[in-house]
């Protein structure tokens, strides 16, 4: 071994870089516990945890640069001090067997966390009573999709991401005649009629509004703080514009909050355009039958919510009905459905869809360093009676 990966082995091993990362782990977890107030639990888990770096805007800029080292980069350096410590210092034997399954379990929980910030999938499934989707709505990510409604059997869809809406980003698809050019955005933003204004609300103080087509015109946009209430949700609007080649179609004011797809027609076909919650599609359908939201007699206090929904596969291979209420979710091809919401005056109830492909691995974490601390707690114990018995 040379002496470049002698000093690369041990610097990755050593117990100063362990101390000095479980330090920066406690300085992350304090900071962020205080920015919770502002940025609530998601923004704190995106700003803080899942992230290499905390990012922070430069003074007087929008330039965002990093100023500390964030839960991947920490977390990834443990992993590694973890491995190389447990390679170069321990040696297998029965006696050690205790801090085997302990370090195994740290990894395996470090690796389970990587695991559900990347692949975890959490989506809203609205039904009303009676009614079928194959689809879900994502909680937090937007969509500007452009539909061709010219075919009788299906409808031609190009989704375009929200981040690319919002950084103003020109887009050319093979599937679409035009090209479709964002002309501004607005992260989180209030539309309403122009001659329906709620009384003290200054029309100087809207946003400009270049739109041509649609509802657009009619329109009054008025930009509001980012909201990181956990309980809000941000409604983005956006001004885009269609550029075919002989010149401009026309602008849209398309949001979240327009819940028909506005309608127009190009070259002899019929397309709508919308702004809406992220969807994704499933092999199968789910049809609410029926909801209850059973009250304690004589009061108002809800006592319990349950969807009673039929799951069917496309394939035609399962068709089943299951009962969902609190804490007593319907798992089926890999997702969970959760009792979310319910407006039973209304008749329509809010399933939560959890797709989480690791939510194993926390609890073999956690068993696997029971197990080794149980079992390094009880060759301890067996040592120290043998020397008290010796002594004896």
């Amino acid at each position: 071994m040379n002496d470049l990966t002698k000093a690369f082995v041990e610097f990755f091993s050593s117990l100063r870089l362990t101390v000095v990362l479980l330090a920066l782990s406690m300085v992350l977890v304090f900071v962020a516990t205080l920015a919770q107030v502002e940025l609530g639990i998601y923004g704190v888990q995106e700003k803080f945890f899942r992230s290499f770096f905390v990012l922070a805007n430069f003074p007087g800029s929008q330039v965002p640069v990093p100023v500390f080292p964030g839960g991947y980069l920490v977390g990834g350096f443990l992993m590694i001090n973890l491995l190389a410590a447990h390679f170069t210092r321990f040696r297998f034997a029965w006696k050690k067997a205790g801090i085997h399954f302990t370090h195994i379990g740290l990894i395996v929980l470090l690796v389970g966390e990587l695991a559900i910030g990347l692949l975890q999938e959490d989506f809203s499934l609205r039904l009303a009573e009676g009614e079928s989707r194959s689809y879900s709505e994502s909680f937090r990510s937007n969509e500007v999709v452009l539909i061709d409604k010219s075919q009788t059997d299906f409808d031609d869809v190009v989704s375009i991401p929200e981040s690319m809406i919002a950084n103003l980003d020109s887009v050319q698809n093979g599937k679409l005649p035009f090209r479709v050019v964002p002309r501004a955005y607005y992260p989180n933003a209030n539309i309403g009629m122009l001659n329906s204004l709620p009384e003290g609300v200054d029309s100087s103080a809207l946003a400009p509004n270049s739109s041509t087509q649609g509802i657009g015109p009619r329109l009054g946009i008025s930009p509001l703080a980012v909201s990181y209430n956990d309980e809000e949700r941000n409604l983005p609007t956006a001004l885009v514009e269609l550029v075919g080649p002989g010149g401009s179609i026309g602008t849209w004011v398309v949001s979240p909050m327009l819940v028909a797809p506005q309608s127009f027609t190009y070259e002899g076909k019929e397309w709508q355009i919308a702004f809406r919650f992220e969807r994704e599609y499933k092999p199968f359908t789910v049809q609410l039958k029926e909801l209850k939201h059973d009250v304690y007699p004589g009061s108002n206090i809800p006592k319990n919510f349950s969807s009673l929904v039929q799951v069917r596969a496309n394939d035609g291979s399962e068709d089943r009905e299951s009962l969902i209420w609190m804490n007593n979710p319907l798992r089926y091809q890999g997702y969970t459905f959760y009792q979310y919401q319910m407006d039973s005056a209304n008749g329509f109830s809010v399933l939560q869809v959890v797709r989480n492909p690791g939510r194993a691995l926390p609890y073999i974490a956690c068993i696997l360093m029971t197990i080794g601390l149980l079992w390094q707690f009880l060759a301890h114990l067996g040592r120290f009676l043998n020397r008290r018995s010796s002594k004896a």
